[in-house]
This record gives structure tokens, C-alpha cells and sequence, in this order.
């Protein structure tokens, strides 16, 4: 075959016969056409920059071209394939077939300079093409590897969180149904039986929550938010909860930051973080809101006095169904989730969950999210009218009373 078939071959052909060009023309000298050379030089780039690493074997089985990443998956070792590479290319030949090779982890090369890291899994596959050559693909597995466990892992715990309140519900049902006859007995597992129920109906909505957080469906449009609007709402729906357990919620001093975000998932993380600063914190406490800028973000601290989280344990806080005390959870009602749905509200809009916290001093997490700054005023809109509410045209703010807020957009009064 000549240099325009093997051409023509990475031009509309398979990955192989591509792969196969690029190795033809490496050896070949490069005196085709400009047109021609540009496409051949287009092929080599994506050979060389390629994640997966691609080694080139000809009809005498001799390597005849790979590129970087095949070295540093430990396919190609100072220029010789791997043992066990080299072991399935006769197999492959005569097999007709592709042949899969398990690598395992793999040490990066010596002679490999900048940042790296060592693969955990490497899975080759060894083709045969049918002029006769070999190409040889290898990938990293090792974050597929990592979700396969984190799949499971959620699976498990999902069975397990599930069963605990179904189980109570069934013995607690027997227990009515056979204690019919005397009243207190029913009005006691009646209620047991309704707490378990709302804490299965809790798990069940966190659950298709974070679902809806690590999917693929996209966020709803977002709309520019008053973080002062997000907070008062968060605050309102958690106050009961936190008087029924003898503490106090504080807000610091209206801030008038601006975000871009979805206000139900800001309002429900909010609520969770609050909820499980209520939780873990001693009666007649006080949890605390603050509001304030860092860096190109704005930070929604949740503050509370309780018990603190020793070092250990403050890497995993966001982990679905991690907690530090199961039984406190399970007395408090706590599905392990609420912490995680903040995590992954955060990072959907661009920003992240932060702890900071000391054992018997208490514990602050924040959420960080992108600050929203309006864009700069026209010279028209300078030198025009401006609207009655404050508000450039063409910018929606999102407030709890629908009042007017246009002091949000000509300032803010930056960090309490």
C-alpha cells in the first residue's frame, strides 16, 4: 500500500488503519503534497496527545511507533513492549480476534518527566489489523474503577438505610394490630409507627434529590438571586424546628450579594446545613448565619456551638450516609444525606462545601458559591431615565416580597 492509502486510511478510515498511517508516514520521507501533509501532521498530534496509549507493532512484529501515554501505562518500557503485551500479539494474529490484557498497576516510567500519577488499572487491548500489522490500545481504569465501588458502596448502604425504617414499620403495625384492645399501647406504637413512616418518606425524597444532583439532567436556567432572599427563607423554614429543640437561629445584617443559582436547591442546602447544626448542638445553644465575600465568591457560613468533629473525620462529613455518631443520627431522625445534597449543590453551581471545625468548640460549614456582578451601566443608561424599581432592564432579581432592590445593583456592602 503507498503513503496516499495509508492518507487516505486516516483521513475517513477506522482508528487502526489511522494509527497505522501515522507509523508508514514516521518512517517515510515527507515529500507529498502540502494538503496531504497537513492532514498527516493533524493525525500525528492526536496520536501524541491522545489519553489512551496506542503502540503501532509491524508485520515482523517490530514496535514501530507509540505514543507518550502508552509509556506512561507501561505498555512500551525504554522502547520494548511489555512481557505480557508481547505475549498477545501472537494471539491475536491467529486468533483474528482482539485480545484483552490485564496490566494492573502500573509504576510510571523513570525517564517520564511532570506531573503523574500511577494508574491503579490498566486494561490493553491487542488488535490485529488485516495487512498484517498489530495496534496496541491501553486506557486507565482506574476511575471507572473507583465509581464501580462507589456504586456499590451506595447500593449497599441505600439497602441497608431502607430496610432499618421498613423493618420498624412492619413489627411496629403487629404491635398495633395486637394491642388493639388496650388504647395506650396503640397510641404509643401509633406513634412510634408515624415517626418511622415520615423517616422513610425523608430518606426516600433526599434520596431522589441527590439523584437529581449526580445525573445528568441539567440545571434549570438560573436566575440572579439575592443571597439576603435565599437565607431569610432557609432561616424561616428551619426556625421551628430549632425552638422545638430550645435554640436560636441568628442572622447577621442584610448583605445584598448577588449569585446566579437555582433558589429551591440553594434554600434545601441551606436548610440541611442548618438542620445539622440544630442536630449537633447542645439545648439553649445558638447556630448563626453570616454572609460575606472571598475572593470572586460569597460564603453562606453556618455557625454553630455543639460538639465539634475531631480531625479525622472532617474529610468525610460529605459522604453520603457517613456519620460520626449512627446513634445520635438515628435519635435525631438525620438520613446521612443532607450533607452530601450540599456538597453536590455547591459544585452544580460552580462553587463548594468548606468545614471548619474543633472538637468542643463547635463547627462551621460553608457554602461557597460564584459572586453575580451586574454589568457596568451604558452611557444611555447613564444618561437616560432609569426605571422606577432600580432594576437595569433586561436583569431579574429574585426577592422574597417582590420588593424594589436596586441598591443591590449598584453596590453591596460586602462581608459583615
Amino acid at each position: 500500500m503507498s503513503w496516499i492509502g495509508y492518507l487516505a486510511a486516516a483521513i475517513g478510515g477506522g482508528l487502526i488503519a489511522s494509527l497505522v498511517a501515522v507509523a508508514v508516514l514516521h518512517r517515510r520521507p515527507r515529500s507529498y503534497e502540502p494538503v496531504a501533509q497537513d492532514t498527516a501532521l493533524l493525525a500525528e498530534f492526536a496520536f501524541t496527545v491522545s489519553t489512551t496509549g496506542y503502540a503501532v507493532l509491524d508485520k515482523e512484529g517490530h514496535l514501530l511507533v507509540f505514543n507518550p501515554r502508552a509509556a506512561e501505562l507501561g505498555v512500551v518500557r525504554a522502547g520494548l513492549l511489555d512481557h505480557r503485551i508481547a505475549d498477545a500479539v501472537g494471539r491475536a494474529r491467529v486468533a483474528g480476534e482482539p485480545i484483552d490484557v490485564e496490566l494492573g498497576a502500573v509504576e510510571p516510567a523513570a525517564d517520564l518527566v511532570g506531573p503523574r500519577r500511577n494508574p491503579a488499572s490498566v486494561q490493553a487491548v491487542v488488535r490485529s489489523t488485516v495487512e498484517g500489522y498489530v495496534v496496541v490500545s491501553a486506557a486507565d481504569e482506574t476511575e471507572a474503577l473507583r465509581l464501580e465501588a462507589v456504586r456499590r458502596d451506595f447500593v449497599a448502604n441505600v439497602s441497608h438505610e431502607l430496610k432499618t425504617p421498613v423493618a420498624a414499620i412492619g413489627l411496629l403495625a403487629e404491635a398495633v394490630l395486637d394491642g388493639f384492645d388496650e388504647p395506650e399501647h396503640v397510641e404509643k406504637y401509633a406513634e412510634k409507627l408515624l415517626r418511622e413512616s415520615v423517616r422513610l418518606g425523608a430518606l426516600v425524597n433526599e434520596l431522589i434529590t441527590l439523584s437529581r444532583l449526580q445525573g445528568a439532567d441539567p440545571l434549570p436556567e438560573l436566575a440572579v438571586l439575592e443571597i439576603d432572599a435565599v437565607v431569610a427563607e432557609a432561616h424561616a423554614r428551619s426556625a421551628i424546628v430549632a425552638e422545638s429543640s430550645g435554640m436560636t437561629i441568628t442572622l447577621d445584617a442584610p448583605s445584598g450579594l448577588l449569585v446566579k443559582g437555582d433558589r429551591p436547591m440553594l434554600v434545601t442546602a441551606l436548610v440541611n446545613l442548618l438542620a445539622n447544626a440544630v442536630h449537633y448542638s447542645p439545648p439553649g445553644s445558638t447556630v448563626s448565619i453570616s454572609r460575606r465575600i472571598h475572593g470572586q465568591f460569597v460564603d453562606i457560613a453556618v455557625t454553630d456551638r455543639g460538639i465539634g468533629i475531631a480531625p479525622e473525620h472532617q474529610s468525610r462529613v460529605f459522604e453520603r450516609f457517613f456519620r460520626i455518631d449512627p446513634a445520635r443520627s438515628r435519635a435525631t431522625g438525620g438520613t446521612g444525606l443532607g450533607l452530601a445534597i450540599v456538597k453536590h449543590v455547591a459544585a452544580n453551581h460552580g462553587g463548594s462545601a468548606v468545614l471548619w471545625s474543633k472538637p468542643g468548640t463547635g463547627s462551621t460549614f460553608t457554602m461557597r458559591l460564584p459572586q453575580f456582578l451586574p454589568e457596568p451601566a451604558t452611557s444611555e443608561q447613564r444618561t437616560g431615565v432609569p426605571p422606577t424599581n432600580g432594576v437595569l432592564p433586561g436583569t431579574e432579581i429574585a426577592t422574597t416580597d417582590n420588593t424594589p432592590i436596586g441598591s443591590a445593583l449598584t453596590g453591596h456592602k460586602g462581608a459583615p
